[in-house]
């Protein structure tokens, strides 16, 4: 299992649950906004159902599903860091609710994306994998995390364990859309093996495109073709990749508990910030330059 300073045990990723994708159909293939004339199809407030139009199986425990509107011209009202609330049935029977994260953005048309992982002992990551196409799901949001605007900050870095890189992809599709931002992003990806790194097409193909976005993959199980970074993140890390402690620079990290004991600390029990701690603090950082999803 990937390290992060210390073994990685079975726990679930809590603090970033689930994981969604723009992926199988790419970025560039979406239909997206092009005027006012749309509708909302989520609440906030209430419960929708929604059909399952498509699921594909992205690794030996990650499926992607893609979460059909009501109408080409229905967008989810998401802002850039949303997640959303998906209600199944738990391994007990009864009804249960947790957060992902679309990596799909508002300006997709018809249809959202979620990628999510499943865990032995994961009550809605089973109830998903269990869903096939034309089957419902009941779906309440968005909900706002951190509002990530073009320019917001010179430098963003990127910490994602797992995964945590739902959050970190829906925030790189915001900045590299936008024409008129010119944020460099560091995105430090680490994973167990190679064939755990979830969207890395996608991924790379943004890197290839998009010369201010610089992309990192760690691993901690390589296999003999692997070029990358072996190990996990630590201190040595965060300083040779991520941009240095600054009001003008800013690191988003997300990931399993370990992850964000070792490098930011947890957040609060009341799912506030909470102190910083870890590498990110012992490298200099302050709460005002950290984010934990």
């Amino acid at each position: 299992m990937l390290r992060f300073g210390a073994a990685f045990t079975a726990q679930r990723a809590t603090a970033c649950l689930g994981l969604t994708l723009a992926a199988t159909a790419a970025y560039a293939s979406q239909s997206f906004a092009t005027s006012t004339q749309t509708t909302v199809a989520l609440s906030p407030k209430e419960w929708r159902e929604f059909p399952v139009s498509e699921v594909h199986t992205l690794s030996h425990d990650t499926k992607m599903f893609k979460i059909q509107l009501p109408s080409s011209k229905h967008e989810t009202g998401l802002e850039t860091a949303s997640c959303l609330l998906v209600q199944g049935t738990g391994l007990d029977g009864k009804p249960t609710v947790r957060p992902y994260t679309p990596t799909t953005l508002n300006k997709t048309l018809g249809h959202f994306d979620l990628v999510i992982k499943r865990y032995p002992e994961g009550n809605v990551s089973s109830y998903m994998h269990g869903l096939k196409p034309g089957d419902k799901l009941m779906v309440k949001g968005p909900f706002p995390k951190l509002k990530v605007t073009p320019n917001m900050k010179r430098n963003i870095g990127m910490i994602a364990g797992g995964t945590g890189i739902t959050p970190m992809y829906q925030c790189i599709l915001e900045l590299l859309d936008a024409s008129d931002d010119a944020t460099n992003i560091t995105l430090l990806f680490g994973n167990r093996t190679p064939s755990d790194i979830l969207l890395k097409a996608e991924l790379d193909a943004l890197a290839a495109t998009h010369p201010r976005f610089k992309l990192v993959y760690i691993v901690d199980k390589p296999d003999s073709s692997w070029k990358g970074l072996s190990g996990y993140i630590t201190a040595n890390e965060i300083q040779k990749y991520m941009p240095p402690p600054s009001a003008d620079n800013m690191v988003f990290v997300c990931g399993p508990p370990p992850l964000m004991k070792s490098i930011s600390g947890d957040k609060a029990k009341d799912k506030s910030q909470g102190p910083l701690e870890g590498a990110l603090k012992a490298c200099g950082f302050t709460e005002e330059m950290v984010y934990k999803f």
